[in-house]
């Protein structure tokens, strides 16, 4: 069990994290903003599921890769900062009037909000200092798991 100085600092470092909006949180609010309810959803399941692909990223060990290296990161960061770019460019291009926008029903929610949704969360910066440079420090790698040497039912074990 973590000491209560552990689990306070992890807290702390959760809510200061999470309270800063971050690219997921600002390409949601726009998505609700310019496509309706559904389409926030759909983003965030999207959003979600590409952060979800950072943490079984970062268990395999590919994010000490990118902790340990700026090249690699500053790479992540940059693709993910064109793409908002991108989204954004797009979504200016294509909006309509306000007022009318307000008025009409929400926009069908197609398979590309999700898929875009996907690649914000995979490239969201804050998902992969979260998961690969601030939460191994919170765990006690003495009692952390191991992952089985190989994939057998029973030369491990002995």
């Amino acid at each position: 069990m973590p000491s209560i100085e552990t689990l306070l600092t992890f807290t702390l470092a959760g809510v200061v994290l999470v309270i800063v909006p971050g690219p997921s949180v600002l390409f949601i609010v726009g998505r609700a903003l310019a496509h309706g309810r559904r389409a926030a959803l759909a983003s965030v399941a999207g959003n979600t599921t590409g952060a979800s692909l950072v943490v079984v990223l970062v268990a395999l060990g590919l994010g000490t890769v990118a902790a340990q290296s700026a090249t690699v990161f500053t790479v992540l960061k940059i693709a993910g900062a064109v793409y908002l770019v991108y989204l954004g460019v797009h979504t200016i291009r294509t909006r309509g009037d306000l007022v009318e926008a307000l008025g009409r029903p929400a926009a069908p929610v197609d398979r590309r909000m999700f898929w875009q949704g996907v690649v914000v969360g995979f490239t969201n910066p804050k998902v992969l200092i979260f998961f690969a440079a601030v939460l191994p420090q919170f765990v006690a790698s003495a009692r952390a798991a191991r992952p089985r040497r190989c994939w057998c039912s029973g030369c491990c074990s002995r």
